[in-house]
């Protein structure tokens, strides 16, 4: 006899699960952020920085300079509200910037 948890699912239901457990945003929101990231950091900033991870609402960014990590962490409320509003909905509440000269 068959029970309603026998029913398929759809593929994507089950991943929307797992990123949820997980703590990542909808794949479509971090992948118009990553596309997208000199509209949230500006071109200078972007050419010295990267979006990494977005997890459990924390952006991470890498850049290449320490000088670059000050400037990232001065404009924490202006990336959070861009990569909001560009997102379309908040997935971002917090931003942790590492410096990789690698």
């Amino acid at each position: 006899m068959s029970t309603p948890d026998d029913d398929p699912v759809p593929v994507a239901d089950v991943l929307a699960k797992v990123r949820a457990e997980l703590g990542l945003p909808d794949g479509d929101a971090l992948r118009t952020l990553v596309e997208r990231w000199p509209e949230v950091v500006g071109d200078d900033v972007a050419a010295h920085a990267r979006l990494d991870a977005l997890r459990d609402g924390m952006l991470v960014v890498v850049t290449d300079d320490p000088i670059w990590a000050s400037q990232l962490r001065y404009l924490e409320a202006t990336i959070l509200e861009r990569a909001n509003a560009l997102a379309g909905e908040p997935v971002a509440a917090s931003v942790r910037v590492r410096v990789d000269r690698g």
